[in-house]
């Protein structure tokens, strides 16, 4: 029979994914994504004919700046909870 009490002297283990390196990885990468969308946006202002195609560089930008606060408040949760 199993017991149903959890050892105490055991650490929780953290996934890969959730550790301070994952985290700043991802911060840096989704940085570039940012200034990739800020350079289509400057790059679509100045030809005409790529007037209509802002809206591609502009949803970038907002999904990647979304998603760089989300995992920087994450970060941030992590370093003050130690």
């Amino acid at each position: 029979m199993l017991s149903s009490k959890s050892p105490v002297f055991r650490k929780a283990v953290i996934p890969w994914y959730r550790s301070k390196t994952a985290y700043a990885l991802a911060i840096i990468s989704l940085l570039l994504v940012f200034l990739f969308a800020l350079a289509g946006i400057s790059v679509a202002r100045e030809v005409d004919r790529y007037d209509g195609y802002i809206w591609l560089p502009a949803l970038l930008a907002v999904l990647s700046g979304s998603l760089i606060v989300t995992v920087a408040f994450r970060l941030i949760r992590r370093i003050a909870s130690r």
